[in-house]
């Protein structure tokens, strides 16, 4: 037998052991991303979703710095949103969300789940930027007893604060972020299997219900100033003497008012839009952005109640905030609700 016969006959024998040292397909699926249980593909990232999660980072950052400076001045008297530990958390929450989120956007990561939380969150953040512009700019105009920053004042002059300017910005830059987002979502190919469609109608059917009762609870202070027991000394009857209390959402005049039909209305479109994106990750980010707007409104009404004397928690306000844990908790839920491979 020639050498060429040889050395064929032996690479003919030895062709089905290197074969065998092909990794197993257990090796292979330990290896595999953590998406790939939802059969989860995700195409070329566009650059705007970084540029998205840049101004929601930047909004982030704004809105952290915005809650120390002085807010602002009423009657003479400097107000801040931050009083102790427990306000700071309460203010900080919306930024840590936004900080969180953004940071999936810049490093290209599920992109669709940083979209719809910055599209909706921008979208609920507009209603918020035209109240807020009412609150330094236009309520001097139609004088009235409100809550700012735990205190009740009287608005007959009010100057506006560097905490103030921050926190209109962080706004401004978080509406931009959605916009941005908006117009970059149809450029982004991601989908899965299709681990929610089965349950998308009850999770929208209990979103939608969420978003009614957060408007109503919404639409009544969170913190009010609770009715006086007057005893006439003469004649020993009791009367019930109201107290003017802060302005409803729906009382404000002008902008303020434009804003809050803005964010009730956003509050309700937004709970029937987020469960029926797609994929699973779009709903989860959805959810959590109304989660987050309507929890940090039930806890600035709690930080109202606890900071000042004159003022007690309402029932409105108890509903906001089950409310709000009940977007965190329908949040969660679109969150584990995933197939088995």
């Amino acid at each position: 037998m020639s050498r060429d016969a040889r050395s064929r006959a032996t690479s003919r024998r030895t062709a089905p052991t290197a074969r065998r040292t092909t990794p197993a397909p257990s090796a292979r699926s330990a290896a595999a991303p953590a998406g790939a249980a939802d059969g989860l593909v995700i195409g070329a990232v566009p650059s705007g979703v970084r540029v998205a999660g840049a101004l929601l980072a930047v909004a982030a950052l704004v809105g952290a710095v915005a809650a120390f400076p002085t807010y602002l001045v009423v009657g003479g008297e400097e107000l801040s949103l931050v009083h102790g530990f427990g306000s700071a958390l309460v203010a900080l929450l919306t930024p840590a969300a936004h900080l969180a989120v953004a940071a999936t956007l810049l490093r290209g990561a599920v992109p669709k789940f940083g979209l719809a939380y910055a599209g909706i969150g921008g979208a609920l953040a507009l209603g918020l930027l035209l109240i807020e512009l009412y609150r330094g700019r236009g309520s001097t105009a139609r004088p009235g007893i409100e809550v700012l920053a735990g205190e009740r004042v009287l608005t007959s002059g009010i100057d506006t604060g560097p905490g103030w300017v921050l926190g209109v910005v962080a706004l401004a830059l978080t509406v931009l972020a959605g916009v941005v987002a908006i117009a970059t979502w149809g450029r982004v190919v991601m989908d899965d299997s299709g681990a929610l469609d089965a349950v998308r109608s009850g999770l929208a059917g209990a979103a939608v219900l969420l978003g009614v009762a957060s408007v109503l609870c919404l639409a009544l202070p969170a913190a009010d100033v609770p009715d006086r027991l007057v005893r006439d000394p003469a004649t020993g009857l009791e009367t019930v003497v109201t107290q003017e209390g802060p302005q409803a959402l729906l009382e404000r005049p002008g902008l303020a008012l434009m804003g809050g039909l803005l964010l009730a209305g956003a509050v309700v479109l937004c709970s029937v839009i987020a469960p029926s994106l797609r994929p699973r990750l779009a709903v989860v980010g959805g959810l959590l952005a109304v989660a987050v707007v309507v929890l940090s409104a039930a806890l600035t009404g709690l930080r109202d109640a606890a900071a000042s004397d004159q003022l007690e928690w309402t029932v409105p306000g108890a509903g906001l905030l089950l409310a709000g844990l009940a977007y965190a908790a329908l949040t969660g839920l679109a969150w584990r609700l995933r197939r088995a491979r």
